[in-house]
């Protein structure tokens, strides 16, 4: 948000508004010619067969209305403004922020009342978890669905499988910082052939069906190309968020070709940063909130 309301776009859109009033004066100043004395000319320009572009000016009284508009759009642009910003007020960003800081002002002791409690005890507190969950369902649930359980891509949060950990204090450090996890393509190393063993190696360790000897060949694979993330055992590491493969809890999904589609082209996944959005306090109420969908004890 942050982003929309910065310097940038402000001069952007001055810059906009002024561009567009410049053409429009240029377009009347160069269409406003004298009447000639003589007959009528046609500019060859024929369209439509008949419909032909005589060398007449724009009558007055239309040229008038015009320059009235225009010195009425300069007059309610500045009155608005619609030039950006200004110094008395009345601007959007100064809207913006007034409304920010009378809505800080009103509702930051509540949200700073459980700020230095633990986030087990605030996520047993009824009122608190309640606040959370309006903010999850405001800022999460775009992606992480209104019952926390994900989708193809997005972690269900309800279970007890998380990537980077699921303790309280790192559900918070990945809320206020964000994540980013990318899964390299291997495609290009491993060949066509190669992917497709390492793939039945992969559904093996969570006792999907699998070719024997395919994964006899792909547990090779595994172990010259991806036990530096997922781990010999393929159990993954919460240090680089690299997923535990030897669970029924797939990302993207489990099947011989989705794993065969992540393997050869990789995968990118960003966990977006709140920490500029929404402050300490209100991560603090959403991290004790996503602490107890996952029911931790």
């Amino acid at each position: 948000m942050a982003d929309f309301v910065s310097g940038f776009w402000n001069v952007y859109v001055m810059g906009l508004v002024a561009l567009s009033l410049l053409f429009c004066v240029f377009v009347l100043v160069s269409n406003t010619t004298k009447r000639e004395a003589g007959p009528v000319e046609l500019h060859g320009h024929v369209w439509d067969e008949t419909l032909a572009e005589y060398n007449n000016p724009l009558p007055r009284w239309w040229m008038y209305l015009f320059w009235i508009t225009l010195v009425f759009a300069v007059v309610y642009l500045a009155i608005y403004p619609g030039f950006g910003r200004t110094n008395d007020g009345r601007g959007a960003l100064h809207q913006y922020e007034n409304e920010m800081a009378k809505a800080e002002e009103r509702y930051a002791p509540i949200f700073n009342q459980y700020l230095d409690k633990d986030l087990k005890v605030v996520a047993a507190d009824p009122e608190a978890n309640a606040m959370g969950q309006r903010m999850f369902l405001t800022y999460c649930a775009q992606c992480h669905g209104a019952a926390a359980q994900g989708a193809k891509g997005f972690p269900n949060l309800t279970d007890d499988e998380w990537n980077w950990g699921g303790d309280p204090e790192t559900i918070k450090t990945t809320i206020t910082g964000g994540r980013m996890g990318v899964m390299p393509p291997f495609g290009p190393a491993l060949g066509a052939e190669g992917v497709k063993d390492v793939a039945n190696y992969v559904r093996s360790l969570s006792g999907l069906a699998h070719d024997s000897l395919r994964a006899q060949r792909g547990k090779d694979i595994f172990a010259q190309n991806c036990v530096a993330c997922h781990g010999a055992d393929g159990t993954g590491s919460t240090a680089v968020g690299a997923p535990n493969l030897t669970n029924k809890s797939w990302l993207y999904g489990s099947s011989e070709a989705t794993i065969i589609e992540t393997v050869t082209n990789g995968r990118t996944n960003q966990m977006p940063t709140f920490q500029a959005f929404l402050g300490d306090a209100k991560i603090h109420l959403l991290a004790a909130y996503v602490t107890s969908l996952s029911n931790k004890k």
